[in-house]
């Protein structure tokens, strides 16, 4: 026999498009390989294979019942099991159903017959995240499960039960055994999503945002993770970043309220969440970015308006600010959109560069950099508007001008 098995029948019983699809079967390792031509043995040992068919991969395991979980990720061995055994070894009732797509159809909306062992299609009418069981042993298991816990009943509304919740409570201190990895990783799926402001009040409310982020728990505000949304910037779409994310989290718990305090809340969170180098420059950007703009948008010079609209982060600190502060970030939009739109452009390409002024008989020299830029940002502003007029320009720079 072969079912379909957790989230891919837990989407298709909430109407939802199931992202992969996952099965499970009486059937052994090997002899699903011997089915199949193309498979990969990425967790033989545990009963799971890949198989790699019509251009897709689908995850066959084997039902199994767990044994100890003493690095508190993965079982230290397996048993082949039944159905049954193998829905009890899961960590949410929600997850923990079976479809057997070629029985009669329980109804119009569901292919196939659903197989319940656990209660969890009516924990998913109820709108409940329950443990499988004893709530205590399947957190210690594996610790990653409270913040499974948490973006599960974020992303469909549902509450924590009881039960479950109090364990997730009593031992969030445990999570700091996890890899920084899984949890970066959880984080990255909770915040890049619409309940994104749903699940920081979650974290907030289980005391996961003091392990998790490396701080003393305190109610988050949400107010910008609330607001933060899709945007767009000069036209095209700009989804939601990680780093944007979490500059409005850092907005809404007030760990950003000043330049000051930037660096060393990136350094903490680079560590604690295994930021990139990218997302940690990112990160610090957006957060000044933000900063910057609420200080003095409007009295900033054109050139320096521009350039900070044309960079790599501002889309990402235009929506922060946009969340944080809706008649502001209106405002730079409008002027931006001008800005853009002014015959000139926010990142035109130099009229000069450091080959132009060395052909002009410019002496190379520190000052070469202060000069071209000085010169691009009179570009920006329009005060020279070609070739001819920039290296005058450098000149009367580099011969001892303002710079």
């Amino acid at each position: 026999m072969a079912y379909f098995a957790g989230g891919c029948v837990r989407d298709e019983l909430l109407g939802l498009e199931p992202v992969d699809y996952d099965i499970a079967t009486d059937a052994r390792p090997d002899a699903i390989q011997a089915m199949f031509r193309k498979t990969a043995a990425v967790g033989a040992s545990f009963g799971v294979v890949l198989v790699k068919e019509a251009g897709g991969v689908v995850e066959v395991a084997t039902f199994r019942s767990d044994g100890p979980y003493s690095d508190n990720r993965r079982p230290d061995r397996v048993e082949f099991a039944d159905a049954a055994h193998d829905a009890e070894r899961r960590d949410f009732t929600i997850n923990a159903l079976f479809l057997d797509p070629l029985a009669a159809e329980d109804s119009a909306s569901i292919h196939g017959h659903v197989i319940d062992h656990v209660g969890g299609v009516a924990d998913l009418r109820a709108g409940i995240i329950r443990a499988v069981g004893d709530p205590e042993r399947r957190l210690a298991e594996d610790h990653l499960r409270a913040l499974r816990a948490v973006r599960f009943a974020a992303r469909f509304g549902f509450a924590i039960e009881q039960g479950t919740a109090g364990a997730i409570r009593e031992h969030a201190s445990e999570l700091e055994g996890v890899s920084r990895e899984r949890v970066g990783d959880e984080l990255r799926r909770m915040f890049l999503a619409d309940s994104r402001a749903q699940a920081s009040a979650l974290l907030d409310e289980l005391r996961l945002d003091g392990v998790v982020l490396g701080v003393v728990p305190t109610a988050a505000r949400g107010t910008a993770l609330a607001a933060l949304g899709p945007q767009e910037f000069l036209g095209q779409p700009v989804p939601v970043s990680f780093p944007a994310a979490l500059a409005a989290l850092a907005f809404d718990r007030g760990e950003a309220e000043s330049l000051a305090q930037v660096p060393a809340l990136v350094r903490r969170w680079r560590r604690g969440l295994c930021l990139s180098n990218e997302e940690s420059t990112r990160l610090r950007d957006v957060l000044e970015g933000v900063l910057e703009i609420e200080a003095g948008w409007s009295e900033a010079g054109v050139s320096s308006r521009k350039r900070r609209a044309a960079a790599a982060w501002f889309a990402d600190a235009l929506a922060v600010l946009q969340a944080r502060n809706g008649k502001l970030g209106n405002l730079v939009r409008t002027d931006v959109a001008s800005l853009a739109g002014d015959g000139i452009g926010l990142a035109p390409s130099p009229l000069i560069d450091g080959t132009d002024m060395l052909e002009a008989g410019l002496t190379p020299g520190p000052v070469f950099a202060r000069v071209l830029s000085s010169v691009y940002d009179a570009q920006l502003e329009g005060r020279v508007s070609g070739k001819a007029e920039a290296l005058e320009l450098a000149a009367e720079l580099a011969s001892g001008g303002s710079v």
